[in-house]
């Protein structure tokens, strides 16, 4: 530095060489842009083989993801359902005479895309007829080359005992006491394991239709193992529905659908050998719901309140025999202390009071009738949050093993 201090010419010299260098380098690094561009041009040019190499990979994965998006043809009942369309199916129990059986007709929307595998059945007890109008009702609007995923339908499952107009089987049996069923049991047996076997282990989810039992009415609602994750999830699908917890009996199709891995719920609605007109358009709308929240086909109709509601419920009970008539009406809400019926015994004209111990919601109740003591008369339940209901689901566990436990289940009668 000493030697510029002492040729000022020279140090200034010096400093332009400085600056034009930098100015240089700038230029460089602009040069450096462009003549990276030309050279990946180049590089482009030189090597085709390569490109189209890569290209061809990006076609592959675009043709193998297009090929998993697209519905494949459905294999049922041996036989092949297009995408896109609707075709009748039936199945056959062969409970019966063989020259005089009577296939029970299925009926399947398969979409043109792929989506869930939605499974409906109703009058598994055949006098129970609101889910026979809401499968027709719904199937029939379905516009399968619109729909993604399949809805497969089975209106009456127990085609002998809707005949009769009869709960039961011929034999007396409960159908829905016998799945998944076995190929060698009784005529019950036989029937729920080729349904079960046939039908069912081809659904992702599946919503069992019923009415009350036994001369008894329910409001609209859907009940399921909460405590199981995937069928609480699936319980929130419906909207704006009663929600109760329950497990099904052992030997129910919605216990034996969820023992395979099938979210399954029980859409109850009404009372038995009635079509009731309410309760079908109740229920049709958290089917139509459900299809639209799956994603598999949307729907015009929304509820009101967009939630399901849930509650924790109990029955109450006649204390004496006689015959019961009502002072309150499905849906109502009572408060502790309300009177909800009376039960008089007819000969001696003594009477007394069923009274609702908690305040709460008429959720389901029985019809005007004779009654014996202890008969379960209304179905009382209170309103709580999700997360509390399924919280003291799994606190409590499971109470079926309690005798008043086991008398509710044998209520259900699903």
């Amino acid at each position: 530095m000493s030697f510029f201090y002492r040729s000022p010419a020279l140090f200034v010299l010096f400093l332009s060489v400085l600056i034009n260098n930098a100015q240089a380098t700038e230029l460089a690094d602009d040069e450096d842009i462009v003549v990276g561009v030309v050279e990946e041009k180049l590089t482009i040019e030189e090597a085709p083989a390569e490109s189209a190499g890569n290209e061809g990979v990006l076609e592959t994965s675009v043709e193998e993801a297009a090929k998993e998006a697209k519905q494949v043809p459905l294999q049922l009942l041996g036989e092949e359902v297009p995408p896109g369309a609707f075709m009748p199916l039936s199945w056959s129990p062969e409970q019966s005479f063989q020259s005089l059986n009577t296939p029970v007709p299925v009926l399947v929307a398969h979409g043109a895309s792929r989506g869930p595998v939605m499974c409906l059945t109703a009058a598994i007890h055949g006098d129970e007829l609101n889910g026979i109008e809401m499968i027709r009702r719904l199937i029939y609007q379905l516009d399968p080359e619109k729909m993604n995923g399949t809805v497969i339908g089975i209106p009456i499952v127990n085609l002998d005992g809707f005949r009769r107009g009869s709960r039961y089987l011929a034999d007396r049996r409960d159908l829905n006491r016998h799945f998944p069923g076995s190929p060698k049991g009784s005529a019950a047996d036989r029937m729920a394991y080729s349904l079960f076997h046939n039908v069912i282990r081809h659904c992702e989810y599946l919503v069992d239709l019923h009415t009350g039992s036994l001369k008894r009415t329910n409001l609209p609602q859907i009940r399921g193992d909460l405590g199981s994750e995937t069928v609480f999830d699936f319980s929130r699908h419906f909207g704006g529905i009663t929600v109760l917890h329950g497990v099904g009996a052992e030997g129910t199709l919605r216990r034996a659908a969820e023992n395979i891995g099938i979210p399954a719920i029980t859409l109850e609605a009404g009372g038995p050998n009635q079509l009731d007109k309410s309760s079908v358009d109740a229920g049709l709308k958290a089917l139509e719901t459900l299809l639209q929240n799956l994603g598999i086909q949307p729907t015009l109709r929304f509820w009101g309140s967009p939630q399901p509601v849930f509650y924790q419920s109990h029955w109450i009970r006649a204390d004496q025999s006689g015959i019961l008539i009502s002072s309150v009406e499905l849906g109502d809400k009572v408060k502790k202390g309300d009177v909800l019926g009376i039960v008089t015994d007819p000969m001696t004209n003594t009477g007394s009071k069923i009274i609702a111990t908690f305040n709460g919601r008429i959720l389901g109740m029985a019809f005007n009738q004779v009654v014996q003591t202890g008969f379960a008369a209304y179905h009382v339940g209170v309103e709580k949050e999700p997360e509390a209901v399924k919280e003291e689901v799994l606190i409590e566990g499971e109470k079926i093993d309690k005798p008043e436990a086991l008398l509710e289940s044998k209520i259900e009668q699903e």
